[in-house]
């Protein structure tokens, strides 16, 4: 395969297993992400969905760097990364950042949200003070914010602004590829669809690449070009969105389609 045609980001057979104690120790460990191997195109929005414990946000977290695999490589447009060496980890870090689930803990409530988005700016950047501060105050505009929210900390903002800053913060590092896990599960539904609507806008102004973890279909189905189901640390189906979601496959894929409708499995 010709480098450009390479995925942007993509698991090669990769396995996490976390240990497991017992009521006196010990235990099994567990298998949170079984041989899984998944890419992303470059400009594309992949979808990652199954139920909780399914593996979906192991495997999108050992993708950016963030979880070292016990098993596997990680290759960045057709280029194996050493996810368990800090260099390796620190090459991710310039091409693709992570947006946390939980908009309230991803922030250090001593520091101002400015203060947060500056801090790619400083470590993967490098880039003078005058700089960082009207990037941040660009940044800030960007995502539907006012440059003078920037003096301000986490504790003033709402769940939704608060994930607004966290997107801000990671486009601060100009990766070409953003990771989500789950950045509406916490929102108000009205909230959500903002928030989805500023991903889309930032994903056609930039070309970027995602991948989007998610529980909840609807968002998948109104987001993302492709979908991968997992089901016990294991992709059982893959395809395009709308293909996926309208003629299920698999059993369990329709099992979920069923619960999102509100109809018994």
């Amino acid at each position: 395969m010709a480098a450009s045609d390479a995925p942007a980001l993509e698991a090669r057979g990769l396995t996490k297993r976390f240990g497991r104690r017992g009521l006196f120790g010990g235990g099994a460990p567990v298998t949170a992400v079984d041989r899984v191997t998944l890419g992303v195109s470059r400009g594309e929005t992949l979808g990652i969905v199954g139920e909780s414990g399914s593996g979906k946000s192991t495997i999108a977290r050992m993708m950016v760097g963030l979880l070292a695999p016990d098993e596997g490589e990680v290759a960045l447009a057709g280029a194996e990364i050493d996810v368990r060496s800090h260099k390796g980890r620190k090459v991710l870090r310039h091409r693709v950042q992570f947006v946390f689930q939980d908009p309230a803990g991803a922030f250090n409530p001593r520091r101002t949200i400015g203060e947060a988005i500056e801090a790619p700016l400083i470590g993967l950047l490098g880039r003078p003070r005058a700089e960082r501060r009207e990037r941040v105050a660009e940044l800030l505009e960007q995502v539907g914010l006012r440059p003078d929210h920037a003096a301000r900390f986490p504790h003033a903002f709402s769940g939704g602004q608060l994930q607004r800053v966290g997107i801000a913060r990671a486009l601060a590092a100009e990766p070409g590829i953003v990771a989500l896990d789950e950045p509406v599960s916490a929102l108000d539904v009205s909230v959500q669809a903002q928030i989805l609507a500023l991903l889309r806008k930032l994903r056609e102004e930039r070309g970027l690449t995602m991948i989007f973890v998610s529980h909840d279909l609807a968002v998948v189905e109104a987001l993302c070009d492709r979908v991968a189901v997992m089901r016990r640390g294991r992709i059982i189906e893959e395809g395009p969105c709308r293909e996926v979601l309208s003629k299920p496959c698999e059993g369990y894929t329709r099992a979920l389609l069923d619960a999102a409708r509100g109809v018994a499995a």
